[in-house]
C-alpha cells in the first residue's frame, strides 16, 4: 500500500497541478498521511527550479496548517483517531517519550524533530495530546518546517541535479549538522549577547 501510495506521489509532482496537489500532500502528512511532501518538493524544484522557492513556502504553509489539524487530534481526539495514526505507523514508543519530553523541552522538541525524517505527524499529535502552548507550536513549527524546506529547495536551486542524489542518499546526516549549527548559534546567541 505504501509503494502505491509513494507511485501517485510522484506522479502528482509531474501533474500541471502540482503546486496545489504539494499542497494537498503537505496538509495530510503532518497529521496522518505516510508519505512526506519532500518526494514532491525535490522533482518539482528539478523540473522548474525558477519556483523553487515557491513550492518550498506552499509546502511550508500547508505542513504547518496540517499540523493544527494533527495538534487538534492529539488534543481532542487522541484515545480515537490519535491512537489510531500513532498505532497505524508503529509510533507508540515514540508518541510516549514525546509526551513526557513535553513538560520540560517542548519547544525544542518541535523545532528538532520537525527538522529530522521523524513523521512530523507524531510531532503534531503528541503536542496536542500534551496540550503544548499552541502559539509557541505555530511559530516553532513555521520555523522547523520552513528552515526544513527552504534548505532542500535552495540546494535543489543552486546545485540542481547533482544535488538530488546527494540530498537523498545523506538526508539523514545533513539534517543532523544543520541542526548542531542552529542549536549551536542559539548557544552562541545566549552567551554573547
Amino acid at each position: 500500500m505504501i509503494r502505491s501510495l509513494y507511485d501517485w506521489v510522484i506522479r502528482l509532482a509531474g501533474h500541471r497541478r502540482a503546486i496545489p496537489a504539494l499542497g494537498v500532500v503537505s496538509f495530510l502528512e503532518s497529521s496522518f498521511f505516510p508519505i512526506p511532501p519532500d518526494v514532491m518538493l525535490i522533482p518539482m524544484v528539478l523540473a522548474n527550479r525558477d519556483k523553487a522557492f515557491r513550492i518550498a513556502l506552499v509546502c511550508t504553509v500547508c505542513s504547518v496548517l496540517g499540523g493544527l489539524l494533527g495538534y487538534a487530534i492529539g488534543y481532542y481526539f487522541f484515545e480515537t483517531v490519535g491512537a489510531w495514526v500513532v498505532k497505524t505507523y508503529g509510533l507508540q514508543a515514540g508518541l510516549d517519550a514525546f509526551r513526557h519530553g513535553f513538560q520540560e523541552h517542548g519547544i525544542w522538541i518541535i523545532l528538532i524533530k520537525g527538522l529530522t525524517p521523524i513523521p512530523y505527524k507524531l510531532v503534531t499529535i503528541a503536542s496536542g495530546a500534551a496540550h503544548f502552548d499552541l502559539f509557541t507550536f505555530v511559530w516553532a513549527s513555521i520555523v522547523t518546517r520552513g528552515l526544513r524546506f527552504f534548505l532542500v529547495a535552495a540546494l535543489l536551486w543552486k546545485f540542481g541535479e547533482p544535488i538530488r542524489a546527494f540530498i537523498e542518499k545523506r538526508l539523514t546526516l545533513l539534517t543532523w549538522l544543520f541542526l548542531f549549527a542552529l542549536i549551536g548559534g542559539f548557544v552562541a546567541f545566549r552567551y554573547l549577547f
